[in-house]
């Protein structure tokens, strides 16, 4: 309940519902802003500002939210519900766009918070107080292909509507043919002869196709005339040899447009069942419409959504009123903030000062803020603020004279004091300004202050402004009745606008009085009259204030450092913890390093291994290389995190050790054999350039072939029965053999030929390892890598996806080990950016 009847007006809401009007996208929203009313239910009224607070975070956070084709179809569809009524096209492709809107809308405030569309429990959706609007909202997406059967992208019904359709615009078509080449050719006669113009076309009159002809010619050329220009210097005549046909194209429009009648009656008919539910969803888009209306209203004023108690209350910190606020920003200004405190045990604040010092002003922000909250709208508050809510909110502010009833202003506010005084309880919020004025001062002031004694008796809520010095001093002998001052600067003789909470302000009028430039002498001879009493103790009160701005500013700068040193403990004590963290990722990140190199290790030992076994070795020398490898495995998964720097270095060199002195005993046991039988071919030395004819051998491999050309850094090798192309550089030369292989050998050679042979036709430049583990995408690496030096391949793509990135990094760091890989880098981001890793090999 809210009182007098004008009270919108009086604190302002009127042009809070204007702003909000401005702001919707359709009449449905704007209706729904004139139907807004406060509510005293603290579930609802949070509600309401959760809507505003996820549709704010939509608009940071999205901008796929469909905003388009907010039409209001209601009327349209309560015409609809009638027997024998239909839509025309306009109406129903205004309809087929805002079903679809409303179609979106719903699936939008579906989605999840993983940003898909899901059918689980609330608490799963992104915005789950605006998807609970959704529940009762039915969408036709039925309804909207059959639309699109009948409309085009343009709204107009398809030539394919219905088969008669079809077939009379086909002769319309025909026929307005050839009335326009029947048009032409009486045209060109008629120019050729001087009737009609050289510039002349035919022309539309009354829906026929008529000439434009001087009104000196127009008994030389037969026809109807139909019309005359306004000038009359042309009239308008349809040739005799086309008014059948243009009678004929008037019949046939008028079966089309009959025709068309009979579809949308048809589909009239199938929509009518649904348009109740149809009404419902149109009652949501208007809801959406006015939510969104708010969360613009509350980023324009730089609003918050507090949480509402289910109790009266009021702790706003940096309170502002909105209008104020938006008029001063046109004037460069800005207002100053309010801290306004209503508790259980300060459930009346009376408010005094100087005129012209932010009273009134004060009042209105909190009757206009506190009802803006309970019609759920954000209000422009700090965000540690806390509100409630009041059943009952009455204000006393203004002139309320009134010639017609027989009021002055004194009887005014004494009507509107009875009013409160009968309806006052715990619950309500009284707003009065300049209480006790408008009549002798004394007397006025005694009334005022036996009616706050009847509202501090029914435990009401208020805000009072007043210049009374009974009324300030009403505070010190009653419980729950609390001073305010606004401020004011006596040096520099001007109003601060700020309220302070705890001792009562004063008037100021002698400074006011002298400022203005009244005489001295009056202001003398005023201050005799008052006493030197009323003066001193002004003066006093004066000083206290002063000197608790003071004492408050200290207290605010010493808050403000607590605040920061709590802040700058917080901040060590995060990153003392994100110490703690990277300490554990680096640990894991070595652990996974080793187990890579392990993987790399376990790559080499294999190809190790079937050296060997070609060379025919002895077996025992495998098995305990294979035995040392699952050592060291075993070692790398059971070491914790304490000793894992220590022993992954160690691990590391170990293994480094260990393929140093493989590649000595390879190199020693290569010199012997090549002393030994001057079957394996030896190295020559590299200072001379390759040339045609050389014989050489792939850097690493011990197959031989021979040198057929050379291009530049590229070069042509025969290599038994085949033929390849790679870079000079990876070629060495080699000694052909002297004595003749065993048959096993040659078979093996063979054997070889034909593997490669049978890769390089089905080998492919990318591989896809998306999906697999680290092991498994390393292996497939390997062997890719090696398929691809083998063939020749001069660059590969490795498609590896985004992600977390760590199989990228495990990839790269293994393609940095392999002398083959001259570079690597991600591809370019049309073609899939850092998801894929471009390898060029040497």
């Amino acid at each position: 309940m809210t009182y007098p009847e004008q009270f919108e007006n009086k604190i302002g809401f009127s042009d809070i519902r204007q702003l909000l009007r401005e702001r919707c996208l359709s009449t449905l929203g704007k209706d729904r802003v004139d139907m807004m009313k406060p509510s005293s239910d603290a579930l609802t009224i949070n509600r309401w500002l959760s809507e505003i607070r996820e549709f704010r975070r939509i608009q940071d956070e999205a901008d796929d939210f469909p905003l388009h084709f907010f039409y209001d179809m209601r009327q349209s569809l309560y015409r609809l519900r009638m027997e024998g009524t239909h839509l025309d096209e306009g109406e129903l492709f205004d309809l087929r766009r805002s079903l679809e809107t409303i179609n979106d809308i719903v699936r939008f405030l579906s989605r999840t918070q993983g940003g898909d569309h899901s059918e689980d429990e609330e608490e799963d959706y992104a915005y789950p107080t605006l998807h609970a609007l959704t529940g009762n909202v039915a969408t036709f997406p039925t309804i909207v292909q059959k639309i699109d059967q009948l409309l085009d992208k343009y709204g107009k019904i398809r030539d394919n509507a219905s088969p008669h359709l079809l077939e009379v615009r086909q002769e319309l078509s025909r026929t307005e043919g050839s009335v326009s080449r029947t048009l032409n050719t009486i045209l060109r006669a008629a120019q050729s002869e001087g009737l009609v113009d050289k510039d002349a076309a035919p022309t539309l009159r009354d829906g026929r196709l008529v000439l434009p002809v001087a009104p000196a010619m127009k008994r030389r050329l037969r026809g109807i005339v139909h019309d005359e220009s306004a000038t009359g210097k042309t009239v308008f005549i349809e040739p005799a040899e086309v008014v059948e046909a243009n009678n004929r194209i008037r019949e046939l429009e008028s079966e089309e447009r009959r025709e068309i009648i009979r579809i949308l009656t048809e589909l009239a008919k199938q929509l009518r069942p649904h348009v109740p539910a149809m009404l419902n969803s149109y009652d949501f888009l208007a809801t959406i419409d006015l939510i969104r209306a708010k969360a613009e209203l509350a980023r324009h004023t730089s609003a918050f959504e507090p949480e509402v108690s289910d109790k009266p209350h009021i702790d706003w910190i940096r309170a502002i009123h909105p209008l104020l606020q938006l008029s001063l920003a046109k004037q460069g200004k800005k207002v100053v903030p309010l801290d306004i405190m209503l508790t259980s045990d300060k459930r009346i604040l009376i408010i005094s000062g100087p005129n012209a010092g932010g009273k009134s002003v004060c009042l209105k922000t909190v009757g206009l803020l506190q009802y803006m909250l309970q019609c759920g709208l954000s209000i422009p508050v700090g965000d540690r603020s806390r509100a409630g809510i009041f059943h009952r909110i009455m204000i006393d502010i203004g002139d309320e004279q009134s010639i017609e009833n027989d009021l002055s202003t004194y009887s005014s506010h004494l009507l509107n004091m009875k009013m409160m005084m009968r309806h006052a309880d715990a619950q309500t919020l009284l707003l009065i300004d300049e209480f006790g004025t408008g009549t002798e001062p004394q007397i006025g002031g005694a009334i005022a202050e036996s009616v706050l004694k009847q509202f501090w008796k029914k435990k009401a809520w208020g805000v009072i402004t007043t210049h009374y010095q009974n009324l300030k001093h009403f505070a010190e002998h009653h419980p729950g009745v609390v001073n305010g001052a606004m401020l004011y600067d006596r040096h520099e003789m001007r109003p601060l606008f700020q309220l302070e909470i705890g001792q009562p302000g004063s008037s100021f009028a002698i400074e006011i009085a002298r400022k203005t430039g009244i005489p001295e002498e009056v202001i003398r001879d005023a201050s005799e009259i008052v006493g030197s009493d009323y003066i001193q103790s002004d003066k006093y009160l004066q000083d206290i204030v002063r000197d608790k701005r003071y004492w408050e500013g200290k207290r605010q700068t010493i808050h403000q450092r607590e605040k920061s040193m709590e802040a700058t403990i917080a901040r060590y004590e995060e990153e003392i913890r994100q110490l703690h963290e990277s300490r554990k990722t680096i640990l894991a990140h070595a652990k996974q390093q080793a187990e890579e190199l392990l993987a790399e290790s376990n790559r080499r030992i294999e190809n190790t291994i079937r050296e060997i076994r070609e060379h025919q070795a002895e077996k025992e020398e495998t098995r305990r290389i294979r035995e040392q490898l699952s050592d060291f495995r075993d070692e790398v998964q059971g070491i914790d995190e304490g000793a894992a720097d220590e022993l992954v270095s160690k691990k590391i060199k170990q293994i480094q050790e260990r393929k140093e002195r493989r590649e000595k005993r390879r190199r020693e046991k290569a010199t012997k054999t090549a002393t030994a039988a001057p079957t394996v071919p030896q190295k020559v030395p590299e200072e001379e350039p390759l040339k045609v004819g050389d014989t050489v051998r792939i850097k690493g491999l011990t197959t031989v072939g021979r040198i057929e050309s050379i291009q530049g850094k590229m070069a042509s090798v025969v290599f038994g029965d085949m033929r390849t192309k790679m870079r000079a550089e990876r070629l060495e030369r080699a000694d052909m053999p002297v004595i003749e292989r065993p048959a096993t050998y040659a078979s093996v050679g063979r054997q070889t030929r034909e593997t490669i042979d049978d890769r390089k036709l089905n080998f492919k430049q990318d591989i896809n390892v998306r999906g697999m583990r680290g092991d498994e995408a390393i292996n497939a690496v390997t062997y890719f890598i090696d398929d691809a030096i083998l063939v020749g391949m001069s660059r590969v793509r490795i498609l590896h996806g985004t992600g977390s990135g760590i199989l990228r990094q495990l990839i790269r760091q293994y393609l940095a080990t392999v002398p083959a890989v001259e570079s690597f880098h991600d591809e370019h981001v049309q073609f899939g950016g850092a998801g894929i890793t471009v390898v060029d090999l040497a």
